[in-house]
């Protein structure tokens, strides 16, 4: 029992050490805390309702805990780890009712940007679109999803901005922060980073043919998809 104990404490300390290796120079030292327990959370060495093991972090890298605190914040606020009193950050759990809730929430107002963005779009905006899309197969290709959901948001955040509504925008982008983890799962299930790919394409065809009801109705699908195999993969976990 202490050596499988020893063998995943381990495991925990190597992937948050290895994501903090590969990550940018430049990136500030609470990013590199945050991004390296985002990686062993989304590769299953940190599982829910798992302690995130905060003195072993501060100790493995000489550093205070006050970074390591600000990072916990992020964390928070993004979904992954829920801080409590006395027990410290904790790997907050994924339910399907959650899980529904916030892409019917997302469906809808991205659904409606991207109606609204349809004429507007420039044919510049639109190969953005499709340039972006060409460095997604390539991020599916390596199984990376945790770069492909960055640029998957750079995708939607063309029709957004495209769309004229800032506040639309604003409430969009806070929603995604809160439920970024629940996209990196998502994407991270087998086959879709695929199917979302191919599922871009056929927003930007109905984005080039000004079809404003079919751009609403394939944006809307692409989130409901998420959603649903998402929910399949939780409801299966039981």
């Amino acid at each position: 029992m202490n050596n499988f104990r020893l063998d995943r404490d381990f495991r925990i300390q190597y992937l948050i050490v290895q994501g903090v290796d590969i990550l940018e120079k430049h990136l500030t030292l609470r990013e590199r805390i945050v991004d390296s327990i985002k990686e062993a959370v989304i590769k299953g060495a940190l599982k829910p309702g798992e302690r995130v093991p905060e003195s072993d972090i501060a100790k493995r890298f000489g550093i205070s805990r006050t970074p390591i605190r600000e990072a916990f914040r992020q964390l928070e606020i993004e979904g992954f780890i829920t801080v409590t009193p006395r027990k410290g950050a904790i790997v907050s759990p994924i339910t399907d009712k959650d899980v529904r809730d916030f892409y019917a929430i997302k469906s809808v107002l991205e659904g409606y940007a991207a109606k609204a963005a349809c004429s507007k779009l420039t044919e510049k905006e639109m190969h953005k679109m499709e340039h972006l899309n060409e460095q997604m197969i390539r991020c599916a290709e390596k199984n990376d999803a945790k770069t492909f959901s960055k640029i998957d948001n750079q995708f939607h955040d063309v029709f957004l901005k495209a769309c004229g509504n800032e506040k639309l925008c604003k409430l969009l982008h806070t929603l995604v922060q809160q439920f970024e983890r629940f996209r990196i799962a998502s994407i991270s299930l087998p086959g879709r980073m695929k199917e979302s790919v191919e599922q871009h394409v056929d927003i930007v065809d109905a984005l080039k043919k000004r079809d404003a009801d079919l751009v609403e109705r394939l944006v809307k699908l692409n989130a409901e998809r998420g959603a649903e195999l998402l929910v399949k993969e939780i409801l299966k976990e039981r």
